[in-house]
């Protein structure tokens, strides 16, 4: 038999995580020295062992291990939770993918700091436009919580213009429009439509008002990459004695499903001279 030390280091786990594990009945200790409470294991123990650590490291429950390792869970029912946890691990790596992608764009940013150029905006009125669109909350505008919203709002969209005979007349165009709480927002995600064309059950039909002076810029690759051309915007802006409204609008101008580094959005931003009334002397 081995000490509680001895069959750690075998086993390549710490003694606490041992200890663990005969508490809640999960790998009991072969035999319990009644005067000392020392804990002794057998080496086929070990086989247990590297099953917990293994159906732990596939993002099992200590609960759901016990199940397996005491036969209450089915061979279908295991397959279930695999399969589950393959795809939690396949989501988590696309994240950390576009996060990774993310980091690597602002260190670029970064290094280009002092030589990004506000020539690209243009200054113009946006037209009204017939807007058919579907609109759902965000918990924030951060890019990581407007991505799961806005992408299916327009594949639904999509497939609920085909079905109503509703025939896209011009680019899509998202907006948005910020919560009471400050923090969440309604992503309005659109494409424009002809003159006259009316709502149905499935999808709703808006005016969207023009702009009188929007600060606008046109942003090419993947809209993760969008703070790169709200940078210059914002320079823009800046250098020019204007105020932002709001939230800046996105047309689509160009999709490839295949590669985001061929997308092309223009970033429409209203904008206005502040109130000179409303600045309050120091």
């Amino acid at each position: 038999m081995f000490g509680i030390g001895d069959f750690a280091a075998l086993g390549r786990v710490s003694v606490r995580m041992l200890r663990h594990y005969d508490a809640i009945g999960l790998l009991r200790a072969a035999r319990t020295d009644p005067a000392t409470g020392y804990r002794f294991y057998e080496a086929d123990q070990l086989r247990r062992l590297n099953r917990i650590i293994a159906m732990k490291d596939l993002g099992l429950t200590l609960g759901q291990v016990a199940d397996v390792l005491d036969d209450k869970v089915t061979v279908e029912q295991l397959h279930g939770m695999l399969r589950l946890r393959r795809a939690q691990l396949e989501a988590q790596l696309a994240s950390d993918a576009a996060r990774l992608a993310g980091v690597e764009a602002r260190l670029r940013m970064i290094e280009q700091e002092g030589h990004m150029s506000t020539e690209d905006v243009v200054l113009k009125q946006v037209a009204p436009a017939r807007v058919a669109e579907l609109s759902a909350l965000a918990a924030s505008y951060e890019g990581e919580d407007i991505g799961p919203v806005i992408v299916p709002l327009y594949e639904q969209m999509w497939q609920r213009l085909g079905a109503a005979g509703i025939r896209p007349s011009g680019a899509p165009v998202a907006y948005y429009v910020a919560e009471p709480d400050g923090q969440a927002v309604t992503v309005h995600a659109g494409v424009e439509v002809a003159p006259g064309t009316r709502a149905d059950d499935t999808i709703d039909v808006v005016d969207l008002p023009g702009i009188d002076s929007a600060a606008t810029i046109v942003h090419r690759g993947p809209m993760e990459e969008a703070f790169r051309s709200m940078e210059i915007l914002a320079r823009w802006i800046d250098d020019n004695g204007y105020q932002p409204v709001g939230f800046a609008r996105e047309v689509c101008l160009h999709f490839d499903p295949e590669s985001p580094a061929n997308w092309v959005h223009e970033f429409q931003l209203e904008v206005a001279k502040p109130d000179p009334a409303a600045v309050t002397p120091r």
